[in-house]
């Protein structure tokens, strides 16, 4: 016990710093990150894709937005219902049998070897892209107001990129949302100035989220689609690095207000949906190093507030709070409100690296699924993106 609290003492004012340093950062981001602003229609056409497996349940309201967007005359919207075996297809064209903008096609089943069923899913829907449409791709479980959709073509037409990825509100109801769904804001506004990034060409600083992405057709095409990363986890931050290594320009932008997503409806299906793609956020030593550091800056200042005394505990209590505000600066960028949960940082911070190492371990056994499905052997997806970074 002594040993460690003398540790606790040594490391305290370094964990510290690293979390001001992550404040200083968040800071930034809210005051100069890009936002989607409403504005002129769009005259171009647009084409927005949705693969739907098992989505009965969120489809027919992104439908409805969609249906009730302005300054997009020329929008086309296709459904791709992925075998789903809860209606989706059906649902899907009942809602939208009086709207000739919108068209449901049928999947044929399981997606090709070594590929992940969004992906497949995607790349079908891009064959059938007019060749001057602007590709939209959006999830199920997404919700826009109005003028999302030309807001965010406008965004990508005004400033030339291949690639515009507005990051919706992440909303989170239950107690296991509220404690880990802010963390993926969170986890890019503590540690990468957004507005440097988006004029950066580097893949290393590439965001991107697949809820939500809007592609110049060349560009997409040019890099493959969907197809150059058929096997990856992650196709919406690999589809932004193929693009940056293509020496094609991607932005991220927030929403504000003009996209919300629910990703996850209780803890189980959290936990599965994390399971399935978090291995591969860190790959290989970078795994051990980003433990590490997420350790040191995020739970040894709240453990040195808790049972340090004089400096340690000055230390912990200012790196603790240091943490927290990140984590409401964090969510005040993504547009949401007030966060409770962000005094529990701490706990939610560990909760990320269980979810990781549980991640991980499927992977190395072989027990990923996602709908049904088993994803691609690791060894082939890690092959794929280690070409290309190359």
């Amino acid at each position: 016990m002594a040993a460690t609290a003398a540790l606790t003492a040594r490391v305290a004012p370094a964990g510290t710093l690293l979390a001001l340093s992550g404040l200083a950062i968040a800071a930034l981001n809210l005051i100069t990150m890009p936002r989607l602003r409403p504005g002129a229609a769009v005259l171009e056409p647009v084409l927005v894709c949705i693969p739907a497996r098992d989505e009965a349940h969120r489809l027919p309201d992104l439908l409805a937005d969609l249906q009730r967007q302005r300054g997009v005359p020329r929008l086309r919207v296709l459904v791709l219902d992925d075998a789903s075996a809860d209606g989706t297809g059906e649902l899907a064209r009942r809602t939208t049998a009086r709207d000739d903008r919108f068209e449901v096609l049928t999947g044929s089943g399981e997606p090709p070897p070594g590929w992940t069923g969004k992906a497949a899913a995607c790349a079908r829907l891009a064959e059938h892209a007019r060749p001057t449409e602007v590709l939209v791709f959006l999830d199920a479980d997404v919700r826009l107001t109005d003028q999302a959709i030309a807001a965010a073509v406008a965004r990508l037409r005004r400033r030339g990129t291949g690639l515009v990825a507005p990051w919706p509100r992440q909303d989170a109801r239950t107690p296991a949302e509220r404690l880990v769904q802010p963390l993926l804001a969170w986890s890019w506004s503590v540690s990468l100035p957004i507005r440097p990034a988006n004029r950066s060409r580097r893949r290393s600083t590439a965001v991107a989220c697949g809820q939500f992405l809007v592609f110049d057709p060349t560009a997409y095409r040019r890099v493959g689609g969907h197809a150059a990363v058929a096997g990856s986890v992650t196709e919406d931050l690999d589809l932004a690095r193929a693009l940056r290594d293509a020496g094609v320009s991607t932005e991220l932008v927030a929403a504000n207000g003009l996209a919300s997503c629910r990703m996850y409806r209780d803890a189980a299906e959290l936990t599965r949906g994390y399971s399935r793609w978090l291995w591969s956020a860190y790959p290989g030593p970078a795994h051990a190093a980003v433990t590490a550091l997420l350790t040191l800056t995020y739970l040894v200042p709240p453990l040195a507030a808790l049972t340090g005394a004089g400096p340690t505990r000055r230390w912990g209590v200012a790196g603790y709070t240091a943490a927290v505000g990140s984590r409401l600066l964090a969510r005040r960028l993504e547009g949401a409100g007030w966060d409770p949960a962000a005094a529990l940082h701490p706990v939610s911070v560990l909760a990320y690296l269980l979810l990781g190492a549980r991640s991980r371990r499927a992977a190395r056994t072989g027990r990923l699924t996602w709908r049904g499905r088993p994803l691609p052997a690791r060894r082939r997806t890690a092959a794929r993106a280690s070409r290309g970074s190359r």
